[in-house]
């Protein structure tokens, strides 16, 4: 059952004797442009069906963790702003 390294299977599963230093297989060629389009939106749907809808419970929660933060955002720029603006006033004068 043990392997000698030329019959170990490397990645993509070719052999460790066809792989070359960058890791694809001798025998493959890079595909043309619209090939390759057409595997990455292959690529897009495959990834595009494994997405969960949000229950309308967790979308309700998602949004008020948004806002809450968003507001807690604007609060802080809003004091900082204030501050900012005191100082100059302060420093330069009216």
């Amino acid at each position: 059952m043990s392997e000698s390294p030329s019959e170990a299977v490397g990645a993509g599963g070719a052999r460790a004797d066809e792989v070359k230093k960058k890791g694809r297989p001798s025998t493959d060629k890079k595909p043309n442009v619209f090939a390759r389009i057409a595997l990455f939106v292959r690529q897009v749907v495959a990834e595009l069906r494994k997405v969960v809808t949000p229950t309308r419970s967790e979308l309700i929660t998602y949004t008020s963790v948004v806002l809450v933060f968003v507001v807690v955002v604007m609060a802080f720029v809003t004091v900082l702003d204030f501050l900012i603006g005191k100082g100059t006033l302060w420093l330069f004068g009216n």
